[in-house]
């Protein structure tokens, strides 16, 4: 399978923030911004694999800013690391103030996916090629996550057993 630059998993997507986008303190729902960086990380995944691919993990969302009605967000996304079947994707979220053009990074992303064949089992995908500092510190710094959400799932299924699953009026 052909290796393929960085580049080519981009995206981008860009937003108005909207009244009914914000919550009581009147900056974006952090839901809403959560669901926009899971929808453009697919599409950077589609992009890599161009095979049907599943959302393995949220490994971080930190919110770093608020976003204001008076701000634009922009996302963007791109794979930084692969493995056999796997795809960390990161993503940019950047507000931009509408009025003075002031651009912050309002939060950053990692997601993991698993490609899927037709079968619904993992099917290999391809190595990605860094080219920007951007890119190369993101590919370098892969292996550590990689390792840090092994050991968070092999504690969450641990932590799974002690959870109850009846109703509280059984």
């Amino acid at each position: 399978m052909e290796p393929k630059y960085i580049k080519e998993t981009r995206c981008f997507k860009v937003s108005r923030v909207f009244p009914t986008d914000v919550n009581n303190h009147n900056t974006l729902f952090g839901g809403k911004l959560m669901s926009y960086i899971d929808d453009i990380a697919s599409i950077s995944v589609s992009k890599l694999c161009r095979v049907s691919a599943v959302t393995a993990s949220t490994d971080s969302v930190d919110f770093l800013l608020p976003i204001r009605p008076s701000d634009s967000v922009s996302l963007e996304s791109f794979i930084t690391h692969t493995g056999t079947s796997s795809m960390e994707v990161f993503v940019k979220v950047i507000c931009e103030d509408m009025k003075t053009g002031e651009r912050k990074i309002a939060a950053t992303a990692f997601q993991t996916f698993v490609a899927l064949d037709e079968n619904n089992h993992p099917t290999p995908v391809p190595q990605v090629i860094p080219e920007t500092e951007e890119e190369r510190k993101l590919f370098e710094t892969a292996d550590s996550r990689t390792e840090m959400r092994k050991h968070r799932r092999e504690e969450s299924k641990k932590f799974a057993d002690y959870l109850l699953t009846k109703y509280p009026w059984e």
